[in-house]
């Protein structure tokens, strides 16, 4: 088998990064050879070599593959804020084919990519480009990282509809409490899962993030990978 997951969420900052580590860990553990990939990011820093995003680091880092960190993260902003954005402050316009182009390469050198959006779902790239043209272009099934949180219901069903609506598989979605004084976190977990058609892959507590032993089992991988399949 050789393929991947594009992972998004249904907002920045609900773990979409940890959910990709955790992968690419899954799949390093089982001897596969794996590569994280951050197509676009902004809130770099500047460093002797260029733009660096801490997120497509991590993910480099991750990886078992050698890469080159150009090949990882094709488009490094340093502006905080929505990528189209950040790019038009930068003078650049966020091509879909140079990003192809580095997927293409890392493809090439990997069994498995494991490739990270930027905020949600309906994003802008550019004035032509959405994030869900460059995930259909990847033909890459989805992971939806759901923050729970208060409003994740109405968050995560919109971020459903739509990514059916882009017609891209939803291999699954994974739940992760970001809020740990959320309350009913198992009946929103429960009316989630009675809606979304696609199944629940693993649950994080939000006391996890910082604890690096937290890994996903056997049984989890090879049941997204069986969701991979059938997407």
């Amino acid at each position: 088998m050789k393929g991947g997951w594009f992972i998004t969420g249904t907002d920045t900052g609900v773990g979409k990064t940890y959910v990709a580590k955790l992968l690419l860990q899954a799949l390093k553990d089982r001897g596969e050879y794996a590569l994280g990939m951050k197509p676009v990011a902004s809130g770099c820093y500047t460093t002797h070599a260029g733009m660096r995003s801490e997120d497509a680091e991590q993910l480099l880092a991750a990886g078992n593959v050698s890469a080159d960190y150009a090949d990882i993260n094709p488009y490094a902003f340093a502006p905080a804020c929505a990528p189209h954005i950040a790019a038009h402050a930068s003078g650049v316009e966020i091509e879909l084919e140079k990003i192809l182009s580095h997927f293409r390469r890392l493809q090439q050198k990997s069994t498995w990519i494991v490739v990270e959006g930027v905020g949600g779902w309906i994003v802008p790239l550019s004035e032509r480009l959405m994030l869900a043209d460059m995930a259909r272009a990847m033909q890459l099934p989805v992971i939806l990282v759901v923050g729970l949180r208060l409003g994740c219901l109405n968050h995560s069903l919109l971020t459903v509809a739509a990514i059916r609506q882009a017609q891209v598989p939803l291999a699954g979605w994974v739940a992760n409490l970001i809020d740990p004084a959320m309350t009913h976190v198992d009946e929103n977990i429960a009316a989630l899962k009675s809606t979304i058609d696609a199944p629940l892959l693993f649950s994080l507590a939000h006391r996890k993030m910082e604890n690096d032993s937290i890994s996903l089992s056997n049984f989890e991988l090879e049941r997204l990978m069986t969701a991979r399949s059938k997407s």
